[in-house]
This record gives structure tokens, sequence and C-alpha cells, in this order.
């Protein structure tokens, strides 16, 4: 099992169908593989080493596609960089990862400046933008025409893929380790179950450097689908490219898809070529599931359920669940059912599989867990404690029939807009300000972000900073998307006996009256 083998076999099947449509480019296969050949070669000549870390910050584009195959092709390792993180948390995972190269477009590329001073192991910054290469960066369009093709190195089996970096519970991002093998497995186990159909025109343009859109991605590879790219998700652009391409598929998360359905001109576009939607990575209302249906009948929608440390899926919910009659039964609130080489239970504290029904952590085992966290084997033991089985840190109860209903979230995470933020993390850049006593960050329910950040905060005395002054102390030290929406002020938390604060009495008023907890 290796990451570009479909490039082959579609080769061989199709080398004139359209690969990617990016704004007015648009390439074939067969362009597709010379030029990604042509960039493996290019990186080769940079002095990449079988194993090295080749990472890319930028927006979506043909060239990010490009890329991540380029760089297994040249027997390297990805590193997906996260636009929404800040220079600092992105310098973290570079140096933590001795990324030699890093691939940056128009919109980062002062940043890139930035990181190829600060991070040591750095050797090269390639510029993939359409404007004028800065002097310290060097050109992608001359690296690709100047460079010979090489041989696909064929990297699989469980060496590297790549390192797909999430927040850390400790304040620090975490490198999560997946092998060929595990992606490859996670992939296939989603091929069979019919999200992209052969030959498809999809849309890409949920950020491609998030696991979720590279995995429904992929499978769209695996079945010679078209890929149309869009930089980011605006919704009338999206819309605009599905009637103008007749897309047929699309993964979104649930803050598109609102954004998508409240469009004061939806009904302005002809969308009835969209026949599959996947959605995942956060809550999501049903009444915007109702909306949804509403507006494009001819729909089938999947719910997919993961982690990036399974490569990402554990669970999917398809189509035959999402039927009014299947809503009446609760079925919405499901996340699925296991996928094919996944298997599933929940357990209790001691890892004992619980009663159907009772609530408990998910476990998961199969060949897509990750190999671990890079350079945290106390946290990868945590995760992996060596019986098989990945703690995923969810909180569920199965039914007898196997469907998941996750209710409430055993780690302190916060999944708001598709991004994962651990409240510790939040936590850590709140108390650095000098007048904060105390403080406590939840995930409360936003319509528009499935859970929004809320900080519960206890003042020093004398002090008084406002809520706005505190969001801005936090988003001058993490991503923006990882401040808090909303600031509460108390005279005290409340705290457990042992003196640890109880966040599920902080949540307890926001969450009243909802059946589901976290997405």
């Amino acid at each position: 099992m290796y990451f570009t083998q479909p490039l082959h076999r579609n080769l061989q099947c199709a080398p004139e169908r359209l690969m990617t449509i990016y704004g007015d480019r648009s390439r074939t296969l067969r362009q597709f593989v010379e030029r990604v050949a042509r960039l493996a070669g290019a990186l080769r000549e940079l002095g990449v080493q079988s194993g090295d870390c080749v990472a890319m910050l930028g927006l979506n584009s043909d060239r990010y596609l490009e890329y991540c195959f380029a760089v297994p092709w040249a027997d390297a390792v990805l590193n997906l960089c996260n636009t929404r993180w800040s220079a600092e948390e992105n310098a973290y995972a570079l140096a933590d990862s001795q990324t030699s190269v890093l691939l940056v477009d128009e919109t980062f590329k002062d940043i890139g400046l930035r990181l190829s001073r600060q991070v040591p192991s750095l050797r090269h910054v390639i510029y993939v933008g359409d404007g004028t290469t800065p002097d310290a960066m060097l050109d992608y369009e001359a690296l690709i025409a100047q460079a010979s093709p090489v041989e696909d190195a064929r990297r699989g089996g469980d060496s590297l893929l790549g390192v797909f970096y999430t927040g850390g519970t400790t304040g620090f991002p975490k490198g999560v380790m997946i092998s060929h093998t595990a992606f490859w497995s996670s992939q296939i186990a989603l091929d069979v179950e019919g999200l992209v159909p052969p030959d498809s025109v999809m849309l890409r343009a949920a950020p491609m450097f998030h696991l979720a859109d590279m995995s429904t991605g992929y499978v769209g590879v695996l079945e010679g689908a078209t890929h149309v790219i869009l930089p980011a998700f605006q919704p009338a652009e999206a819309m605009a490219a599905i009637q103008r391409h007749g897309i047929q598929v699309a993964m979104l998360v649930p803050t598109m898809i609102q954004l998508l359905i409240n469009h004061p001109e939806v009904g302005n576009y002809d969308l009835s070529s969209l026949q599959h939607l996947v959605y995942g990575a956060s809550p999501i209302q049903e009444q915007t599931l109702w909306s949804l249906q509403a507006i494009l009948p001819q729909l089938q929608l999947f719910q997919a359920y993961g982690q990036t440390e399974m490569s990402p899926i554990v669970s999917l919910l398809g189509p035959a669940q999402h039927t009014a009659a299947a809503a009446a039964a609760g079925m919405l609130r499901s996340c699925g059912r296991a996928t094919r080489a996944v298997e599933v239970k929940i357990v209790d504290d001691d890892g004992r599989e619980v009663p159907r029904g009772s609530i408990g952590e998910i476990v998961v085992r199969g060949p897509n867990a990750m190999s671990g966290y890079l350079n945290k084997p106390e946290q990868t033991l945590a995760a992996l404690p060596g019986d098989g089985w990945l703690r995923t840190g969810d909180g569920a109860r199965m039914d007898e029939n196997g469907y998941i209903f996750i209710v409430d979230r055993l780690k302190d995470m916060i999944v708001t807009g598709g991004e994962n933020v651990f409240s510790a993390e939040v936590e850590n850049a709140l108390c650095s300000h000098p007048d904060i006593a105390m403080c406590a960050v939840i995930g409360i329910p936003s319509e528009q972000w499935g859970e929004a950040v809320h900080a519960v905060v206890v003042l020093k005395p004398g002090t008084e900073p406002n809520g706005e002054e505190l969001i801005a102390h936090c988003k001058r030290q993490i991503a923006g998307y990882k401040a808090p929406k909303s600031v509460e002020f108390r005279a005290a938390l409340p705290l457990s006996g042992a003196g640890k604060v109880l966040k599920s009495e902080l949540r307890e008023p926001f969450w009243q009256g909802s059946s589901r907890r976290v997405g």
C-alpha cells in the first residue's frame, strides 16, 4: 500500500481525463503526473533525503495537490501546516518534525520568510504563488520546468506518509504519525461506502491541510474523480463552481453548510448536479440538515466521525439513516457504525466493555491507527496503552445495532468550525495575563460553529480587564479561532474535593435540554 498507487492505475486507464481545475487552469491526469514526477525530482535535487519532512503552508490549489503526491514520490514525508495557526505554532511543528523544505503561497509568503529565519532545520523555502517570487525563495514553476522527472520511490507500507499536527493538551501541538498502510486502510474503508462515484466531479473547498478533506479527496483520486479546487470556502463561489462544473460530490463541515443554506442567493444557482455530500468534523444541528434537504432534496448525505489518530475514519452514518423515518427514530443523533476494517467498543475506566446503551469511552482499533505521536512517548502510551485499542477520549453509548451516539467529550477538547481546540492551550494563554487568578475554558453550543470557545475567569483583587482585552491577549499568542468567543467573570470556580475544576458544572447550564453534547 502506497499513497501514489492510484496515480499509476488511473494513468493506465484514463490519462486524458481532467485531474484538476483551479480557476482558469486545468490539467489532465497525464499532465498532473508529469508535474508530480518533476517536482519530486526538484526536491531530490534540493537535497531531500528518504524520510525528510517537506511542509506546505498555503490555501487550497492544484499545486497543493501536486505537493501531496510529489513528496511521497520523492520518498519523503508530508507535513501539512495549519493555515489558521500562528507563526509560533507552525514554527514549533516545523522544528519538532525537523522539516527541511517549506512551500508557501502568496498569502503566507511573509510568514514563510519569518519561519525560514526561525526554524534551524529549514534549508529551502519554495514560493508556489502566482506573484513575484521573493528573493529569498525558490520559484515553484521554475523548479518544475528545470527538473528532470524521477521514478516513483513507491514509498509505502509501514513507512511514514506524514506527520499531521493537532492541538496539544500540554499547550504544544502533537505530531500524529500516519503510515501509508494506515492511511490506505482508512480510505479504502471509506471508498467501499460509496462516498464518491467513479469518474465523478468533486469540490475541494474545505482546507486541504485538514485530514478530513485529504481523506475524502483521496477517495476521489481512487475513483478517478476530477478535482475542482477553490482556495477557500465562500458560499457564492462554491455554488457558482457547482453550477459551472456540474459538481457531483463535496465534503463540507457544518459551518460551511450553514453559510451555504443561509446565503440570500442560494435559490439563484442550479445545484441539481450535487448528489453526494459528506459532512463531519464538528457538531451539526438537525435543523441545518432539514434545511439542506429542503433546498437540495436529491442529496445523499454521509456523516463521518473520526480522529486524526485513526487516519481519520472511525464510523459513518450513510444516506439510509438520513431519511425522515430514520430521523424520527433519532438516528440523526448518531455518528454511525464502524467502517470496514475498524473495530469500536465502549468501555469503562478500567477498559471493560460496557453494556449496550451504557455510556463510556469510545476505543477503536484497526490497521488505520496512528504509529504514535512524534517525540511524545508518554502521550503515545496514554493513547495506545499496548492492548491494541486507541483511546479516543470521547464519551458515547452504542445501541444494539452497533450505532454510536456521542454524548460528551471525556477530554477537554472543543470542536469549533471543524477545528480542534484543547482547553489547556487556551487556558495557558489566558493565564499569562497578569490580572487573571484562575480560569477554565469550555465549549458551549453555537449555531454557527457547532461549539464556541467560552472562558470562565476569576480575576485578581483590584483588577478589572474586560472580556475584549482578554480575547485580544489570547489572539496575540494563539490562533484566532482558538481564542475565546466569550468571557464570563466569576468570584470562584467550582472545585472537586481534590481541587480539580468541575468543568461539567460549568458546561451544564449551556447544554441543558440538548441530547447531543458534541458531534
